[in-house]
């Protein structure tokens, strides 16, 4: 199955996305890896894209669009694909949805989890790090991985908080760009949205972020 991921920062998307990879066997591929992997190999496409992202300049969808499908069309990606983290605007979900029919390549199923915008934001603010193991879910915000204390809540190891997780205005700025439903990535969402009310071929799957992570992945799983 083909699928494209939507969520905020902060949704949970990145562990659902892997939750779908190892049960269903997909790739799971993320928009930031396409532009690293290129640029890393030294692609054509790579190096274009380097003299944008040098420049401090948003990288072009001609370019963009492009590093895409070859990653797609890639061998791991035979079995089907899960993209996450494009596309970010209406504009590039017209031309992604064009190619992905001028290729040939199916699209199943579009995932939107859906999370109010002032928990999207706590639940990255209160996400904290274990010396011992990163992977231990603590976060102040959500009871039921809410930490003891300053002490992780499965180890009992020391926590800390990434810089990153406590920048408001960064946070505020890439959730500006997410919730916009007139030009951001809302706006890409609903165009699939669409999509699917008029063809039966596409399913538009909504889930509700608020839940446990359990909780989300049985409704996802339910629906697929």
């Amino acid at each position: 199955m083909n699928i494209l991921f939507f969520g905020p920062n902060g949704s949970g998307k990145g562990t659902q996305g892997t939750i779908l990879k190892d049960k269903y066997d997909c790739a799971h591929i993320e928009s930031g890896g396409i532009f690293r992997e290129n640029i890393k190999g030294g692609t054509e496409l790579g190096k274009k894209a380097k003299e944008y992202i040098d420049r401090g300049d948003l990288v072009p969808d001609e370019i963009t669009i492009p590093m895409v499908l070859d990653r797609l069309k890639q061998d791991d990606c035979k079995g089907g694909w899960l993209l996450d983290g494009f596309p970010r605007n209406k504009v590039q979900a017209e031309k992604l949805h064009a190619s992905l029919e001028e290729a040939g390549m199916n699209l199943n199923y579009v995932i939107e989890i859906l999370l109010d915008r002032q928990i999207a934001k706590n639940r990255i603010m209160g996400r904290r790090l274990c010396e011992n193991n990163p992977n231990h879910p603590n976060n102040i915000f959500i009871d039921a991985i809410k930490p003891d204390g300053d002490k992780c809540r499965v180890c009992g190891g020391a926590l800390s908080a990434r810089d990153d997780d406590q920048d408001e205005d960064a946070i505020d700025k890439r959730h500006s760009i997410y919730y916009d439903t007139d030009t951001g990535t809302l706006a890409s969402a609903y165009y699939f949205k669409d999509l699917a009310a008029k063809d039966d071929t596409v399913k538009y799957i909504e889930l509700a972020g608020e839940k446990d992570v359990k909780a989300v992945t049985d409704e996802l799983v339910s629906k697929l």
